[in-house]
């Protein structure tokens, strides 16, 4: 049976959201110092998983999922997800400094998948599906700008 490309999309979607998440879970164990704030991002991103699974479920068979919500390039969504796992087992053996946890994080936040889930939460809503979707993400969102102001405050420039 031929895979959907839409499904297809959807599904390395969700698992890099999770990829992410579990980045961040990481960084958290890894900069104690910094649990809170990397903690809340990993729970925001297991949020944003949740979010796009509900579209799937609720949407996707009739049609009507919200196309903006993820990205439109497989190669694009799964070399991110590659990426994503890679850190994640590095930085298990080898902890990130703050630094490195920072730039990396905002490297992975204006990549294809991350920026395409941003885009859609930041955008007037053009039909009721998309401002359910923006309603239920209210404030999870502005990752990359959180993490920039984070370095900053934390006295960590590049």
């Amino acid at each position: 049976m031929e895979t959907n490309p839409l499904d297809e999309l959807i599904e390395e979607s969700i698992r890099l959201e999770l990829n992410v998440a579990d980045l961040y879970k990481t960084i958290s164990e890894a900069l104690p110092e910094e649990k809170d704030f990397w903690w809340q991002l990993h729970v925001e991103e297991k949020s944003h998983a949740a979010l796009i699974r509900a579209a799937r479920d609720s949407f996707a068979k009739r049609g009507k999922f919200p196309r903006d919500l993820i990205a439109d390039s497989i190669e694009d969504l799964k070399r991110s997800n590659a990426k994503v796992e890679m850190l994640t087992g590095k930085f298990k053996v080898t902890p990130p400094t703050r630094l490195v946890a920072c730039e990396v994080a905002v490297e992975l936040e204006n990549e294809a998948g991350e920026t395409h889930y941003t885009t859609f939460m930041e955008k007037d809503a053009s039909n009721a599906v998309e401002n359910v979707f923006q309603q239920l993400n209210r404030g999870d969102k502005d990752h990359e700008r959180r993490i920039r102001a984070h370095r900053q405050s934390i006295g960590v420039n590049p």
